[in-house]
């Protein structure tokens, strides 16, 4: 009998504890629910994680990079593009509004292939100004959706920024 009061008062308490009405006041739920539009965004992470501490803008990306040919860096941009077949690259805005080619580290992790133009990202690894031959432009443009005619259209190398990142962090 004693057994039967025991497990009655442990269901009974369970069941009390599971039905706190909607709207109540838990003041450790209020401590986590932040209203502010920054807290409520969405953090996508990608790759290793990394810190947005400190990530310079694109600026001062320029700055530094002014007399370089490589950089280390954790760089503050905003996505004009990514591939839409993998998901294995995508297209940051330089500071002077040109893109700048984000690829990731041994081919190890992918972003969304669509949705991702105008968001806000993170990057950290990599930046080298290199050549990028017709051949590999044209793979790229058929990789954003051109059509065979775009690419064909592509006849120059160009010399720009790559980077090559460790890990993203996108906000929604």
């Amino acid at each position: 009998m004693t057994k039967h009061i025991f497990l009655f008062a442990a269901i009974a308490t369970m069941v009390s504890c599971s039905n706190e009405p909607k709207g109540s006041s838990n003041t450790d739920d209020q401590k986590n629910d932040s209203t502010t539009a920054e807290a409520q965004a969405k953090i996508n992470r990608y790759g290793d994680t990394i810190s947005t501490d400190g990530a310079m803008d694109m600026a001062a990306f320029a700055a530094a990079t002014a007399d370089k040919d490589s950089l280390p860096a954790t760089l503050n941009c905003e996505i004009i593009t990514s591939c839409t077949k993998k998901g294995c690259w995508m297209d940051v805005k330089m500071a002077d509004g040109t893109p700048m080619k984000v690829t990731f580290k041994d081919y190890g992790f992918f972003v969304p292939t669509a949705g991702l133009e105008g968001k806000k990202a993170v990057v950290k690894g990599y930046a080298v100004k290199e050549v990028t031959d017709v051949a590999t432009l044209r793979h790229y443009a058929e990789d954003a959706g051109k059509s065979k005619e775009e690419c064909e259209k592509i006849t120059e190398a160009e010399s720009n920024w790559s980077f090559v990142a460790d890990g993203v962090v996108i906000t929604d």
